[in-house]
């Protein structure tokens, strides 16, 4: 029995496997035997599960209005990546357990937008706080016990994609946003190495 195995990131996600990787049995939709796992996001949220950065072009705090939209202090509705509810639900669904982490300095909305959007019953670790990228995949290796060669990372900022790769973790660039096309292509990649 594998002890871990996975995939993904929402905005700046890295995912760890510790199966032969879901990609080694093809793509995500022909991926009926991916074995349960563990996935990292880092930075996976800001421009990966969301296209803005919650500390700086949205205004906090957040709330859902009564035609279930999610607006921020300013009134202003903000929204997920279109794809985001259903990589999340592939993965979850597969058994892969998720992990959340940013640099972002607006715990509180970060946290808020995550519940709002009802994400956090993706999510089995978070590691929302400032600083270097590759604290939160040490934090997250320990308590995971996943080593970093089986961990796949999906962000948006490269100098991100450059520190944690350091570490051995498979990383994907996400040059647009989160989808199930990035999310096949990460996992194919992760195949590979």
């Amino acid at each position: 029995m594998v002890k871990h195995g996975g995939l993904l990131k929402a905005a700046g996600v890295y995912y760890p496997c510790g199966s032969p990787g879901p990609a080694r049995y093809g793509p995500p939709s022909a991926a009926g035997s991916l074995r349960p796992g563990y996935v990292h996001r880092v930075e996976g949220k800001d421009y990966t599960l969301w296209p803005f950065w919650v500390d700086t072009h949205v205004e906090p705090p957040f709330r859902r209005n009564r035609d279930g939209s999610v607006r921020d202090s300013n009134e202003k509705i903000v929204r997920l990546y279109p794809e985001v509810p259903d990589v999340l639900d592939r993965l979850h669904g597969l058994g892969v357990t998720i992990a959340a982490a940013s640099r972002t300095g607006e715990i509180r909305g970060a946290n808020q937008l995550l519940e709002l959007f009802d994400l956090t019953k993706y999510f089995a670790h978070k590691e929302i706080y400032p600083g270097c990228k590759v604290t939160h995949f040490e934090r997250l290796q320990q308590k995971s016990g996943i080593p970093y060669s089986e961990m796949i990372f999906f962000d948006d900022e490269k100098r991100n994609i450059i520190d944690v790769s350091k570490l051995g973790v498979t990383c994907i660039h996400v040059q647009s946003e989160m989808n199930l096309h990035t999310l096949t292509k990460g996992l194919e990649t992760f195949a590979k190495s």
